[in-house]
């Protein structure tokens, strides 16, 4: 299997870093806002992952083979509020939107939140 390089947005403590190093990924970018996860992040794989995404200027990421995101799926979730793309945390899909309309990855994988495809229409 050929090495491949990714991103890992939104990254916890680091589920799809696991997944795609296992893989011959190479990770080249992280991001994740959560302080605690971010500190587990970097002690689990020497990377201290970007801050806040929004913040980030897309030309400061570097072309990858794959874009992994787990972003956050309260809003959508039929566990939370629903409120979708009406909550902040549900604009962030469209973060993932810009970046995939100017890296052009080859592959993507996105968290799995069931409501996301139905929500809204």
């Amino acid at each position: 299997m050929k090495e491949f390089k990714f991103i890992d947005l939104f990254a916890g403590i680091g589920g799809f870093h696991q997944a795609a190093k296992s893989s011959r990924g190479k990770c080249v970018f992280s991001s994740e806002i959560d302080l605690e996860a971010s500190k587990a992040y970097e002690a689990n794989y020497g990377i201290k992952p970007h801050g806040d995404i929004t913040r980030v200027n897309i030309s400061e990421i570097p072309e990858h083979d794959l874009l992994c995101a787990g972003f956050p799926c309260q809003p959508f979730s039929i566990i939370g509020n629903k409120n979708g793309f009406d909550d902040i945390r549900g604009t962030l899909f469209f973060e993932i939107a810009k970046i995939l309309k100017h890296k052009k990855p080859p592959m993507i994988v996105l968290e799995n939140v069931k409501q996301l495809a139905t929500h809204d229409n």
